[in-house]
């Protein structure tokens, strides 16, 4: 279970290179790209080697940090939320363990020209509460995601498409407003999880001026998945069961219990006594107690994610990008990393993690220099420093990140002030863009540029959809919109390229590093897998006693 850290992001580059040359092929039969954390009924790979006396059955118990913040595929853009919706929902096209783009909801696709494609949908497929799936079904989703009135953070995935159109009971048609490269890709993300008509139907019937979208099927949701929905406790726990009548193949444990555990020694005390089956978040310092457990180790898989530190560029000091790049200088990436992650992680020089289409080394980051740090501050006008404050949720390594930051920026005269906030909270405030500092994290699902840069910085995406920072460039705002329509693969990441220089020059945030996912298993646990975008998968998990 356990890989060298060298091997590991072998395996990743591996993996995302073999992605990203899929992405770029022209057969009518794309068979390459992402999707986040989909079980997919295509996907058997699992992770681990297989146990064939394994009967399944059983409750599979999984202790998590945070809670999920909405059950709507289309209402959230957190890991915690993902983790849940991608078991209960499915997407048209899925990825294997190679990184192909394979059937998922769509059991074939052809592009009939530059801007169109069509799928032919799988058959004999329904949603957990009876309803068809059907190309009728797929716009209804699709429609509700580009809705204004349902204002999805998630709709920047598809918002290039400009109609969905049914051919036939099992076809469907998506149009888009331009030559979109990345779009097999963005289907596999589960933004696009599909959603039953009917549900859809409840949640905007529900939809009044004290009543956001989301309302039904955020509590409620309902889908084609491998898991259905059967309660939620906030704050607790979320309990889903195995789809009987699921089309694919089933799922192997009966249910699946996901507790709400805030503190880490709990959660390595409840796999150690056998109270949980797979804990998440696993501090860097706890990986080795929880390997020389009796029955449980600790499962390394390298990231596409980003931890990154992220400025609101609206508000004084921090709309000036003398003061952004002097800290992100004041920032000893290397000396954190060991530090706080114990090695389980890489700097990161830009937003994009190695492997992911449009990455480049051929950059110029803002290195750690205190000495540089210093003089930006005082061509700034803050020779004598300020005061400031850095906000973080409940995850100790962000923790520890903002105390060895606060540390860090003394040096320079910065005076930070650390305030955590609940997860729910957190999220709700950044978006509304109430900080000066914060901390937060970005996992590339798709493993292209355009889902790693533009939620993140295009002026369009302010607050919830992902750019907490803010930030307004117009001519980063260019490159993105001219990234999104080039077709050519090389001029894409040309253009890309020059995004990246730019966006490291104006320094709305400060890159930190790329993470290793670290999840505590139980040895009793087969068949479990975290993909490169932090999702889990659960479909081919089984217990063994």
């Amino acid at each position: 279970m356990s890989f060298s850290k060298k091997s590991l992001w072998m395996l990743l580059l591996t993996f995302t290179l073999a992605l990203v040359l899929a992405a770029c092929g022209g057969d009518d039969e794309e068979d390459t790209s992402t999707n986040t954390g989909d079980t997919g009924t295509e996907n058997t790979d699992s992770g681990k080697t297989e146990d064939t006396t394994a009967t399944g059955g059983g409750d599979l118990i999984i202790a998590e940090l945070s809670d999920a913040q909405s059950l709507d595929p289309h209402g959230s853009n957190d890991v915690s939320s993902s983790n849940v919706q991608s078991n209960i929902y499915e997407t048209l096209v899925n990825r294997d363990a190679d990184g192909n783009l394979v059937p998922g909801l769509a059991e074939s696709w052809t592009q009939v020209d530059e801007l169109t494609w069509e799928f032919k949908l799988k058959q004999g497929v329904t949603f957990h509460d009876g309803e068809a799936f059907n190309a009728t079904a797929v716009k209804t989703s699709f429609d509700r995601i580009l809705d204004p009135k349902v204002a999805s953070p998630r709709a920047f995935l598809f918002e290039m498409v400009t109609e969905v159109k049914v051919v036939d009971e099992a076809t469907v048609q998506f149009v888009t407003e331009y030559p979109f490269s990345p779009l097999l890709a963005h289907l596999t993300h589960n933004g696009g999880g599909i959603i039953s008509p009917k549900s859809i139907a409840d949640d905007y019937a529900a939809l009044t001026g004290d009543t956001a979208a989301g309302s039904v099927i955020g509590t409620n949701p309902v889908g084609t998945g491998p898991f259905k929905f059967v309660s939620w406790t906030p704050g607790t726990e979320i309990k889903l069961e195995k789809f009987a009548d699921y089309a694919g193949t089933p799922a192997k444990v009966d249910t699946v219990t996901i507790k709400v555990v805030p503190e880490m020694a709990t959660r390595v005390a409840e796999l150690q006594s056998g109270y949980a089956h797979i804990i998440g978040t696993v501090e860097p310092g706890q990986v080795a107690n929880v390997n020389s457990s009796d029955g449980a180790s600790v499962l390394e898989t390298p990231s596409s994610s980003l931890t990154y530190i992220g400025f609101n560029t609206q508000k004084a000091p921090f709309d000036n990008p003398k003061v952004r790049q002097a800290i992100s200088k004041a920032i000893n990436r290397t000396s954190l990393i060991d530090g706080i992650y114990e090695g389980y992680g890489i700097p990161a020089i830009s937003p994009l993690s190695p492997g992911i289409f449009g990455y480049t080394e051929d950059v110029t980051s803002m290195a750690y220099n205190l000495d540089e740090a210093k003089a930006l501050l005082e061509e700034a006008g803050f020779a004598d420093g300020f005061s400031t404050t850095i906000w973080t949720n409940d995850n100790p390594a962000r923790q520890n990140v903002a105390i060895v930051l606060q540390e860090e920026l003394k040096k320079i005269n910065v005076d930070v002030q650390i305030e955590v906030l609940e997860w729910g909270a957190y999220l709700e405030k950044t978006a509304a863009g109430e900080h000066d500092m914060f901390i937060l994290g970005w996992s590339n699902a798709t493993a292209d540029a355009d889902y790693g840069l533009y939620a993140l910085f295009h002026s369009s995406q302010h607050g919830d959809p992902g750019n907490r920072s803010f930030y307004t460039s117009p001519k980063v705002d260019e490159l993105l919109d001219a990234g999104r329509r080039e077709a050519d693969q090389t001029a894409r990441e040309a253009i890309y390229k020059e995004a990246l220089q730019l966006i490291s020059d104006e320094s709305p945030m400060a890159f930190v590093l790329h993470p290793y996912n670290l999840t505590g298993v139980s040895d009793k646990v087969k068949g479990f897998n975290v993909g490169t975008d932090s999702i889990y998968q659960l479909r081919d998990v089984t217990i063994t006693e």
